[in-house]
């Protein structure tokens, strides 16, 4: 698969096909941490995210496949045996074509739009270094033709939430945007970021924190478990911060918000 983090596509015993991030990535094994907690924390406030599982990958799999490895400058690594992340693909690869640009016709169609507003609200609270990635695709419904077909969107990559391996948050205006400004045009205030607000605020509990991050497996945070905790901490405390967050990237030369009154 593409990306910094060198994924697999594989299929799992579920039956279904996973996006496999290993330990030993060449990004950081903490990218697994991110992902597992950042798209967790996504899915219960409503976003739309895929269903994530951590994903056993034996040494004999990695032994008798050589395509399972980490490809370096001058050298290729197995892959590291153990628990992975894993991000569910959204159907069968060989029959569901997924999309990362849309024009900009099929671009204002897509069913789910207004997500991207609760996903930068997201984004902004988990401090994500990295541009929003998506990913769009379309599936028949009961009694239409291919012509009636709604594209939708899925929120992908949450490994760069939490300045990836530095769990710390440097705040930048423009971090977290998706690189269109189009996705936000349904953005008229802050009111439109409300629903979103209310639920960072509201339903991330310390509570819910402890939860998620007591399914993160230890060797993904080489266990150290006082720094899990202490990134669950800050991020409790962020939690109020957003709106002003917000309020900056909308006062950036880029103006990503270009109907907000």
């Amino acid at each position: 698969m593409r990306g910094g983090a060198q994924s697999h596509l594989m299929r799992c015993d579920d039956g279904h096909y996973y996006v496999v991030k290993f330990q030993n990535n060449p990004q950081h094994r903490r990218i697994l941490v991110n992902e597992l907690l950042g798209t967790k924390l996504a899915a219960r406030l409503g976003l739309p995210t895929t269903p994530v599982e951590i994903v056993y990958v034996s040494e004999d799999l990695i032994r008798l496949t050589p395509d399972l490895c980490v490809e370096m400058p001058r050298t290729r690594i197995p892959c590291q045996a153990g628990m992975q992340f894993g991000s569910r693909y959204p159907g069968d690869p060989r029959r569901l074509t997924l999309h990362d640009f849309l024009p900009d016709k099929q671009l204002m169609q897509v069913e789910n739009l207004n997500d991207f507003a609760g996903m930068l609200a997201f984004d902004k609270w988990t401090c994500n270094t990295n541009g929003r990635q998506t990913l769009f695709y379309r599936e028949p419904q009961d009694g239409q033709g291919p012509q009636e077909e709604r594209y939708r969107t899925l929120m992908i990559d949450q490994g760069f939430c939490f300045n990836a391996g530095e769990w710390n948050f440097p705040d930048a205006p423009l971090r977290g945007l998706y690189a269109r400004n189009r996705v936000y045009e349904g953005v008229r205030g802050r009111e439109s970021f409300g629903p979103w607000l209310e639920r960072i605020e509201k339903h991330m509990t310390e509570r819910v924190l402890d939860e998620r991050i007591r399914e993160i497996p230890p060797e993904w945070y080489g266990d150290d478990l006082d720094a899990l905790l202490r990134l669950a901490e800050q991020l409790h405390r962020r939690r109020t911060k957003v709106p002003e967050l917000l309020l900056a990237a909308k006062n950036t030369t880029r103006q990503p918000f270009p109907n907000w009154t």
